[in-house]
């Protein structure tokens, strides 16, 4: 059986009535007075049917499920939407959605409570407006959950989600912000166009991404940078941008992998992988995109370091102007004109002997790792304190 209407006033006992005997829903256009209260069920002044109710229990948790499908397309829930347990004891009940579940384009008036809810299904919530609070926490997307153009007019709680497969924010608006502590995706996380109405910005904690070598948290990354940027907290917006590009870097390398394989096009795959060499180890491991500014710095007193060893080796010859033959220098020597040859000083009372050319050789790739280190580092300090 179906129960269906369009464009009717129906209340939510009604509603309720038809979840619990297991019939389909689909309701188009629909409004819903009263709350949608799945814990009224259990009420026994309520006085409902609930015989063909699946309901079990689990480590001492109420397990509600329900089978069928249920579609409320732009529909207007005048009351408060509950799937969950009550605020106080939400571990007493958790909803289980077998099927698909489409609440597109619907309006959420009252507070919405989706907490600890499993859809295995498709969960869709395309174009909804929570005009109050609306919780997630602790859901278990066992399928795709879509949020694409929803506006969470009140703050929206996802914390502790399971995302198992795809899902979408697209040109989502959080106007009062968003709790995303401790949620896991386990595949793509598209928030393109995602954006904060006010200067709220998302709590990002703990956030785990499965596929972190597969670029699925770019546009995630994307729009914390920018709720950060207009909330003022620029250090944040810093490593946001970071992760940022550190996805999009892994995203292109892995389209090298995608397409058509053919003998023909894999020197073009493998020179594309080769131009990304330079980005990988400069602009991430050694520059951190800006925003890592002790790396050049560890970087450079390495650099100072190995080349002081190798002056002081027997296998270098440099020369004090006051010798007339090379000797060997000791290690403070050696460090002494490893600094003044990586800072590009140049003092002149050490140099390397002029037939040696492993020793000019080991000078010259010092200054230039010098003149370029110190360049990015002061790069990085001006980005990172100039800000805003």
């Amino acid at each position: 059986m179906t129960f269906k209407r369009e464009k009717q006033r129906i209340a939510s006992s009604e509603v309720l009535q038809a979840l619990a005997g297991g019939e389909d829903i689909r309701l188009d256009g629909c409004a819903i007075s009263g709350d949608l209260d799945v814990n009224r069920l259990f009420v026994k002044d309520e006085s409902f049917d609930t015989s063909h109710l699946e309901v079990g229990s689990r480590d001492e948790t109420s397990v509600v499920t329900f089978s069928q499908s249920i579609v409320f397309n732009s529909c207007m829930f005048e009351g408060n939407v509950s799937f969950a347990g009550p605020w106080d004891k939400t571990d007493e009940l958790t909803v289980i959605f077998k099927r698909d579940v489409a609440f597109n384009s619907s309006c959420f008036q009252g507070q919405t409570r989706f907490g600890g809810a499993v859809f295995r299904g498709l969960a869709g919530f395309d174009g909804c407006t929570f005009q109050r609070v609306v919780s997630f926490r602790r859901a278990d997307f066992g399928a795709r959950a879509l949020f694409r153009t929803a506006q969470f007019d009140g703050y929206g709680l996802f914390n502790r989600v399971n995302f198992g497969k795809e899902v979408r924010f697209t040109n989502t608006c959080f106007s009062k912000g968003g709790n995303f502590t401790g949620v896991r995706f386990g595949e793509a996380a598209d928030f393109g166009g995602c954006h904060s109405g006010s200067k709220a910005m998302p709590i990002y904690e703990s956030v785990h991404f499965v596929r972190r070598r597969h670029g699925d948290e770019e546009t995630f990354w994307r729009f914390v940078k920018q709720a950060c940027t207009e909330a003022g907290y620029y250090q944040l917006a810093g490593e946001s941008f970071y992760h940022e590009r550190c996805a999009n870097f892994w995203r292109r390398f892995r389209c090298l992998d995608r397409g058509d394989s053919s003998p023909v096009r894999r020197p073009g795959r493998v020179l594309r992988a080769v131009r990304l060499l330079p980005e990988f180890v400069f602009g991430r491991l050694l520059f951190g995109y800006g925003e890592r500014p002790t790396r050049v710095l560890v970087a450079g007193l390495l650099i100072i370091i190995v080349c002081a060893l190798f002056y002081a080796s027997p296998y270098a010859e440099v020369r004090y102007r006051s010798d007339e033959q090379c000797r060997q220098l000791s290690h403070m020597d050696g460090l002494y004109f490893s600094t003044i040859t990586f800072t590009t000083l140049g003092f002149g009372d050490l140099y390397p002997e002029q037939t040696n050319r492993t020793t000019k050789s080991v000078a010259m790739a010092e200054a230039i790792s010098g003149a370029c280190l110190m360049a990015l580092f002061v790069v990085c300090l001006s980005k990172r304190f100039s800000r805003g």
